[in-house]
C-alpha cells in the first residue's frame, strides 16, 4: 500500500511518520502533486499558522491537487483546519472541502487557557440516525485523545462525526466523502490514536 504524508510548511509531521511506521508501513513525504494523486492514502497533518501554510500550498498549487483527490484523505490538526472554506487565523481563505468557518477560541473565565493543551475526551461519535464513522470504529464514547490548539471547527449537523469541549462545544472529528479529519493528534494519543490510523489505513 502506497501511503503519502504531504510535505509542506508545517511542524508535527514526523511524529506522524514514525506512527504509521509503527504499523508497519512505510510512508512517503511528499510535495510531487502526481506522488500524491497516485496514492492509496493520503494524510495531511501539521501544526502552524495558517496564513502561512496556506501560502505555501497555493504556490505550489497544493490546494488544488488536495481537493481534488478520491482516495481516502486524513487530516490533522491544521490539516483538518486548512480543509475548511475559511479561518480567522490570518483572515485565511482554506482549501475548501468542508464549507465551515475555523474559530478561534474566546475564554469564558480565567481559567480557559489558550491554546487548548492536553487530554479530552471523544464525544457523540454515533449521532441520532447516524452510523459511526469507519474512523472511529473501535473506540468508545469519552475515550481521551491529545490537543493543541488555539482555533477549532464548529459543529456542523452533517460533517461532524465526533465532539468534544473546551469552553463550548466543537469538532473534534469530521468527515466529507473520501475527506476524514481530526482536530486531535492520533498520533500522540496512545492506543485511541493508533486505532484511529489503522482503522483510515485500512479504508477501502
Amino acid at each position: 500500500m502506497k501511503v503519502s504524508i504531504v510535505k509542506y510548511n508545517a511542524g508535527n509531521i514526523f511524529s506522524v511518520i514514525n506512527a504509521v511506521k509503527r504499523l508497519g508501513i512505510e510512508p512517503l513525504l511528499t510535495d510531487d502533486k502526481e506522488v500524491l494523486m497516485s496514492s492509496d492514502k493520503v494524510i495531511f497533518p501539521g501544526q502552524g499558522e495558517a496564513s502561512h501554510a496556506m501560502a505555501y500550498l497555493k504556490e505550489r498549487n497544493l490546494d488544488k491537487v488536495i481537493r481534488d483527490l478520491r482516495q481516502p484523505v486524513l487530516g490533522i490538526c491544521i490539516g483538518q483546519q486548512l480543509l475548511c472554506r475559511h479561518s480567522e487565523e490570518g483572515d485565511t481563505e482554506c482549501i475548501g472541502v468542508f464549507p465551515m468557518e475555523v474559530k478561534r477560541f474566546q475564554p469564558v473565565s480565567h481559567e480557559d487557557k489558550i491554546p487548548q493543551m492536553g487530554w479530552n475526551q471523544l464525544q457523540h461519535m454515533q449521532a441520532e440516525g447516524k452510523q459511526v464513522s469507519p474512523i472511529l470504529q473501535g473506540l468508545n464514547e469519552g475515550d481521551f485523545v491529545y490537543f493543541v490548539h488555539s482555533y477549532y471547527v464548529p459543529l456542523h449537523e452533517e460533517y461532524t462525526i465526533a465532539t468534544t469541549n473546551f469552553t463550548l462545544d466543537y469538532s473534534a472529528a469530521i468527515q466529507k466523502g473520501n475527506f476524514y479529519a481530526t482536530q486531535f493528534h492520533p498520533e500522540k494519543s496512545g492506543r485511541v490514536g493508533e486505532r484511529i490510523l489503522k482503522n483510515f489505513l485500512e479504508l477501502r
